[in-house]
C-alpha cells in the first residue's frame, strides 16, 4: 500500500487504519480469496476482508463508499463489483472497531498505492467527504470565538479526520484501472522471483528449513535432468538431488508458477510444514525461489510413494508393512488434528502423498492445500480442493474443509491398503459395472464377506483380525454422513485393538450431501432416491463379519 517499509508488516511507530482495494496477491494476503477489500489496522494483514469481484485488465468504473459510526463503533464499506456478464452489483464489508483506540487525536488522511515490482496505473475520477456532525461548519467566526472554535474543530477533527482517513487512505477510488505486467531486469538481482521480502523473513524465522541457492539445486539435480525426475503432478515435477554440503540425497519439488495457485501452494506449504515436527510427516529441509521457479527441498524417501507400491506392479508390500503404514498415517493425522497447537487440515490425503522411508514407515507429505484452523472451530469455508475419489461427498455442497473430510480421505487410503484397489475401478465379474471402492467393500461387509475384498496378491497371507479391522475402520472413516464418521483418535483405538469394532449399517447409507450426478457412482448413490434418508450406525459390542476372524481383543 506504500504506507510502511516492505521489510516489516506492522507499524507501531506510525499507526494507521486503512481500507484497501487489493488486486495483487501477496504472501500475507488470504490464500483463498484473491482480489479483495480489507480493513487494515496498523498491519499489512487485513483484520477483516471480503472478496472483490473485479476485472483489473479492463477499463471499468468502481464506486466505493466508506462510512464510520463513532456511536456504533462500526466501519462499513460499500463497493462495486462486476459479475461474469460484466453487470455491476453492490458488495459490502462491515467491521466493528473503536478507532480512537488505534489512532491519535490528530490524523492525516489521503490516498496511497504501491506497485511493488509491477507497473500499474491508477485513475481517481472523483472523491468527496462529509461528516454527520452538524457542529462542523465552514462559516466565518468573530475573532473573539477563535479560541473556542479552534478547540471545537480539534475535537471534531478526531471523528472527522479519522473517518476520512479510514475512508481514503489505501486505494479507495471511484474509478480504478490497473494494468500490470511483470518486469524483467538484467543483472544478478534478476534471478529473484517477484515475491515479497516478508515471505523470506517469515520462512527464515521458521525452525529447521533454510534457503538454498538456485545454483546449488541445479548442480544437485544435474540441471534438473530427466534421469533424476521422480515424478510429476498437477503443480510441478519432483527430482532427486544430491547436496554435497549435506552429503545426502534430497527430493526437490519444482512448482509451476503459471497461475496464482502455484505461488499460493508454495507459500502455504512452507508456512505450515516448517512448523510441524512428527516422525510420520515428511520433513521440509529448505526452499528456493528464482524468476519463475519455486522450489521446495524435502528429505529423500528412498521407497517412493505408497501408491507406487500398491499399483506400480513392481513390488509387493507385505501385510505387516501395510498395517504399519496405516497406523503411521493415522498417527500423523492425529498429530495434525489434535496434538499440534492449531488444527491442521491437510485436504489432500491420498496414497500418492504417503511416502515410505527406507524401513517402509509412512510419512505424509504435500501440504500445498493445507489450512490452519482453531481447534474449537475445526473447519474452514474454502474452495473445493483435493483429489476425486478421496474427496468427502459433503465438500461438493458445503465448500467447507473440516476434520471429518480428512478422516474420509484417510478411510479411502486404508481401504486401498487392504484391498490393493484404487478408489474407482471396474468391478470384476459384474459386466465391468462402475463402482467406487467404498461402495464395493460396504456391499461385501453387508453380506458378511468383507475379507473377500482383501488384496488377492497377498494370497491370503495376512492377519484376519487386522484385515477386518482395517476394512471396517476404513468404512467407518468413509461414512457418507460426516456426522457419523469416527474421529481419528477413535479409529486408532480400534486399529490398536483397544476398542471394539463399530456396528455399521449393512447397506451403505446415502451421503447427507449428494455430489454432482456424474460423480455419484463413487459414493453409492447411483440407484437410490436422492431424498432417501441416511441410516444411522451405532457403535456396539465387537462385531464379527467373517468366520476367519475372532472376537478376542488386545487391551
Amino acid at each position: 500500500m506504500g504506507l510502511i517499509e516492505a521489510s516489516v508488516s506492522t507499524s507501531s511507530s506510525h499507526p494507521f487504519v486503512a481500507v484497501e482495494f487489493d488486486t495483487l496477491q501477496n504472501y500475507f494476503d488470504p490464500i483463498d480469496v484473491g482480489e479483495h477489500v480489507g480493513v487494515n489496522v496498523k498491519d499489512m494483514i487485513s483484520s477483516k476482508y471480503s472478496s472483490w469481484s473485479c476485472n483489473i485488465s479492463t477499463l471499468k468504473v468502481y464506486n466505493a463508499t466508506v462510512s464510520y459510526s463513532s456511536r456504533m463503533k462500526n466501519l462499513s464499506v460499500i463497493y462495486t463489483g462486476y459479475n461474469k456478464e460484466d453487470v455491476p452489483f453492490q458488495q459490502s464489508l462491515s467491521y466493528e472497531i473503536n478507532l480512537t483506540e488505534y489512532l491519535p487525536e490528530r490524523v492525516t488522511f489521503g490516498f496511497s498505492a504501491a506497485n511493488g515490482l509491477f507497473t500499474s496505473r491508477h485513475i481517481l475520477r472523483s472523491w468527496s467527504f462529509h461528516s454527520g456532525d452538524r457542529q462542523f461548519s465552514a462559516k466565518t467566526d468573530s475573532p473573539k470565538k477563535t479560541s473556542t472554535n479552534s478547540k471545537t474543530r480539534s475535537v471534531i477533527g478526531i471523528s472527522v479526520g479519522v473517518c476520512v482517513f479510514v475512508g481514503a487512505l489505501a486505494f479507495i477510488s471511484f474509478g480504478i484501472w490497473k494494468w500490470k505486467k511483470s518486469t524483467e531486469e538484467e543483472g544478478e538481482d534478476d534471478d529473484e522471483l517477484s515475491i515479497d521480502p516478508l515471505m523470506d523473513n517469515d520462512f527464515e524465522r521458521s525452525s529447521g528449513a533454510k534457503r538454498f541457492s538456485y545454483d546449488e539445486l541445479v548442480a544437485a539435480t544435474n540441471n534438473f535432468s530427466e534421469e533424476e525426475k521422480l515424478g510429476q503432478g498437477g503443480f510441478g515435477c519432483v527430482y532427486r538431488g544430491f547436496l554435497k554440503n549435506m552429503n545426502s540425497y534430497v527430493a526437490i519439488k519444482k512448482i509451476s508458477t503459471k497461475s496464482k495457485q502455484g505461488i499460493q501452494e508454495y507459500a502455504s506449504e512452507v508456512k505450515i510444514i516448517t512448523q510441524l515436527r512428527h516422525r510420520n510427516l515428511v520433513q521440509l529441509i529448505g526452499w528456493c525461489h528464482r524468476k519463475k521457479d519455486l522450489l521446495l527441498i524435502y528429505e529423500f524417501m528412498s521407497n517412493g510413494s505408497l501408491n507406487f507400491h500398491l499399483f506400480g506392479g513392481k513390488s509387493l508390500l507385505t501385510w505387516a508393512a501395510r498395517y504399519n503404514i496405516a497406523r503411521g498415517l493415522a498417527s500423523a493425522l492425529l498429530y495434525l488434528h489434535e496434538e499440534w497447537e492449531q488444527c491442521v487440515l491437510h485436504r489432500d490425503i491420498k496414497s500418492s502423498n504417503v511416502m515410505l522411508d527406507s524401513n517402509f514407515n509412512a510419512k505424509l507429505g504435500d501440504f500445498g492445500l493445507a489450512r490452519l484452523v482453531d481447534h474449537e472451530k475445526g473447519s474452514q469455508t474454502t474452495m473445493v480442493a483435493g483429489t476425486l475419489g478421496y474427496l468427502a461427498p459433503e465438500c461438493f455442497k458445503t465448500s467447507r474443509a473440516r476434520r471429518e473430510s480428512d478422516v474420509y480421505s484417510f478411510g479411502v487410503v486404508i481401504l486401498e491398503i487392504a484391498c490393493g484397489r484404487k478408489p474407482f475401478e471396474p468391478e470384476v465379474g459384474e459386466n465391468d459395472h462402475e463402482s467406487g471402492l467404498v461402495e464395493w467393500v460396504w456391499k461385501l461387509y453387508g453380506m458378511e464377506k468383507v475379507l473377500e475384498a482383501a488384496d488377492p496378491r497377498l494370497c491370503g497371507e495376512f492377519n484376519g483380525q487386522q484385515m477386518e479391522r482395517l476394512m471396517i475402520v476404513g468404512l467407518w472413516c468413509a461414512h457418507p454422513d460426516y456426522n457419523l464418521r469416527t474421529s481419528i483418535k477413535q479409529a486408532i483405538h480400534v486399529l490398536e485393538f483397544e476398542a471394539p469394532l463399530p456396528a455399521l449399517p449393512l447397506e451403505m447409507p446415502l451421503p447427507t450431501y449428494l455430489p454432482p450426478p456424474f460423480l455419484r457412482f463413487l459414493y453409492g448413490s447411483t440407484s437410490a432416491s436422492e431424498d432417501a434418508q441416511t441410516k444411522s450406525p451405532t457403535v456396539a459390542s465387537p462385531h464379527t463379519s467373517s468366520s476367519q476372524s475372532t472376537s478376542s481383543f488386545r487391551h
